[in-house]
């Protein structure tokens, strides 16, 4: 075993590996939607465009130091590098938060399956969450092992889907970019909405952004996380103006860029309905999992019946609604998350 892991084309991973793997990490049904966007950037109005270039380099940053730090220790989970970071007072705590934040993200997805189902086809909101809830669940109880084929597989399509809506609607459709609605935002200013923006996207990274930092040298680390935070930048840059031009218009709806895939064609919307769903359910089951695998292994007799307590868990919580979701758990993730930007900032990479 150790000789495989030490093996070289173990040890090849290039730069744009990296920043790929970095931003399947970060894309996911709530990026897509379009909500995530608006809630942190779109209703500062043209303000957004600056958290969104402060968020692309703290992204960057963070996250080649993460990798670095779990390069320098030889980490081989990111507990290691979470205990490292945060010492023995505030690493219990760090963990606790992302455990808290998992089920956040589980729940977003069922509450964002229910809206989508809700908003796209007129059905009760309980048969979207219950739909989301039954083929997460059912996942991880029979395994979970193609998880990152199944993510590596859809965000392709996803990006397509996202950036070909936001393409036509900036070329081809009149907008002005004057609307804002910084009173309905969830925080009081654009910079902090970008800091808690990458609070809460270097958590959930963590765990992918430590294996890779024993998998390359430091070089590629830090290209491979500037990479990959170009791209998470250019896509939410895109989203952000899309959502501005087609502003108050879609502002109300649970699902804004399903309003907007509506505007190219009625075709276009229903693949991207189907795209969307297909990117929350891979973000469902990855967080159920790592919620479930942080509490119990998975030959314990637990892992069953605490997997079916959390998802019956989420179905009641999804009824929340999606948008209210977005707006409270996040942000409040965010800035708990701070803890841990501050303790990376402490800690040296070398």
């Amino acid at each position: 075993m150790i000789r495989k892991h030490a093996a070289k084309p173990k040890q090849n991973l290039s730069a744009l590996k990296v920043g790929i793997v970095y931003i399947g990490a970060i894309v996911g049904g709530g990026f897509a939607s379009g909500q995530e966007i608006l809630q942190f950037f779109g209703y500062f109005g043209l303000f957004g465009v600056a958290g969104v270039l402060l968020t692309t380099f703290l992204l960057g940053f963070f996250a080649s130091k993460v990798m670095l730090i779990a390069k320098r220790i030889g980490a081989s989970s990111y507990k290691e590098v979470i205990d490292a970071v945060g010492g023995p007072w505030l690493g219990p705590l760090i963990n606790a938060v992302i455990t808290f934040f998992l089920f956040g993200i589980l729940v977003a997805m069922v509450a964002g399956t229910g809206a989508i189902f809700e908003q796209e086809f007129g059905w009760p909101l309980f048969i979207g969450l219950s739909i989301m809830v039954g083929l997460a669940g059912a996942t991880v109880l029979s395994g979970l092992s193609k998880v990152i084929d199944a993510i590596s597989f859809v965000v392709p399509f996803l990006l397509v889907a996202v950036l070909g809506v936001a393409l036509y609607i900036i070329l081809f459709v009149p907008f002005d970019l004057t609307w804002s609605s910084p009173e309905s935002a969830s925080l009081p200013h654009w910079h902090m909405a970008g800091f808690a923006y990458v609070s809460y996207n270097l958590i959930l990274a963590v765990p992918l952004l430590v294996p890779m930092g024993n998998l390359t040298d430091a070089q590629a680390l830090k290209k491979g996380a500037f990479i990959g935070a170009l791209g998470l930048g250019f896509c939410a840059l895109i989203i952000l103006i899309t959502i501005l031009a087609m502003a108050p218009e879609v502002t109300g709806f649970e699902i804004p860029m399903l309003v907007i895939a509506g505007r190219v064609s009625p075709i276009i919307r229903l693949i991207y309905t189907f795209v969307l769903v297909s990117e929350i359910y891979t973000t469902a089951i990855s967080s159920l999992y790592g919620l479930v695998s942080r509490l119990v292994s998975g030959d314990s007799p637990w892992f069953k019946p605490i997997t079916i307590v959390i998802v019956t868990a989420s179905f009641f919580a999804g009824q929340l609604g999606f948008s209210n979701i977005v707006s409270t758990v996040y942000p409040a993730m965010g800035i708990v998350g701070f803890i841990f930007l501050g303790s990376l900032l402490m800690r040296p990479a070398f």
